[in-house]
């Protein structure tokens, strides 16, 4: 309490992990190569972004299948357009629930023609294939996680989505059981497949990895959202143009957040890890 109080009365000090330059970087291509997405998965890179990789077609395709869809809904808080279901601030039952009831609609939505989800996935697996591990959606007593998050922000302001990692979330006691808080023990990877870009919208990255001292004293130790701005500022910080047709992946264990936006941006998303040296699950 007396931690809080202080980072209350001024600007908030924050700790934890901080990588060194050369690993602090993303490296860009402009075709897809699978083993630099394992990099991330190990832990070898922070990550990395591939270049209009997405059919034309593909990306006009998922996008009209994600507005048209009657399963959009729009989220509070952080502003988002969205199909699918978030695992965030709940207990593992309510997100199965609400996995089961959206599966058909975000299957609606990913498997368009040359569905850059398929590929990425294929693409994953074959090559965790070559050291005998393979990915899968996350599950718990048979009831699978949610495929994908399609979303698209819409909050005004400085962020598009404010600071935050994808950590701490994992580390709900409501979620105890759910295997997904194994890969609390590996490395978090946080994807995104961009089909529709307007204007703005950087990937943000900061170079900290909270600590749970820092999330205990900012009362975010189970949510990871939000980190304040003003004391980021402290921290070495990374802005990513992200365009149509962009697929990236890195490490959600980093603070990191969606800066100001005009138009759409719609992403396909999920969260993936190793449990254990043969598995990586996925989720939402």
């Amino acid at each position: 309490m007396k931690e809080r109080e202080q980072m209350q009365q001024g600007k908030a000090r924050l700790s934890g992990q901080q990588a060194d330059p050369g690993f602090f970087r993303f490296e860009e291509r402009d075709e897809l190569d699978y083993e630099l997405v394992l990099d991330v998965l190990h832990g070898r890179r922070l990550g990395v972004i591939f270049r209009d990789v997405i059919p034309v077609a593909a990306r006009k395709d998922l996008t009209e299948r994600f507005w048209a869809s009657p399963a959009r809904q729009h989220r509070e808080g952080e502003p988002s357009h969205y199909v699918g279901a978030y695992h965030w601030n709940k207990d593992t039952a309510t997100y199965l629930d609400e996995s089961a009831a959206v599966a058909e609609h975000v299957r609606r939505v990913i498997d368009a023609p040359d569905s850059p989800w398929n590929a990425f996935r294929q693409g994953v697996d074959e090559v965790l294939g070559k050291e005998g591990a393979s990915l899968r959606l996350a599950e718990q007593d048979g009831r699978p996680a949610c495929a994908a998050l399609i979303r698209a922000w819409d909050k005004e302001g400085d962020f598009s989505l404010d600071p935050h990692e994808d950590q701490a979330q994992c580390q709900d006691p409501r979620q105890r059981g759910f295997e997904i808080q194994r890969v609390c023990d590996h490395q978090i990877c946080a994807v995104n497949l961009c089909t529709e870009h307007t204007a703005g919208g950087r990937l943000v990255l900061w170079n900290l990895r909270p600590d749970d001292e820092t999330r205990r004293a900012l009362g975010l130790e189970l949510t990871g959202l939000p980190y304040p701005a003003d004391a980021l500022a402290d921290f070495e910080e990374l802005r990513l143009d992200i365009r149509e047709g962009d697929v990236y992946a890195f490490n959600g264990a980093f603070v990191h957040a969606v800066d100001a936006s005009s138009g759409n941006r719609t992403t396909v998303s999920f969260i993936m890890g190793f449990t254990d040296p043969q598995t990586v699950v996925s989720w939402t």
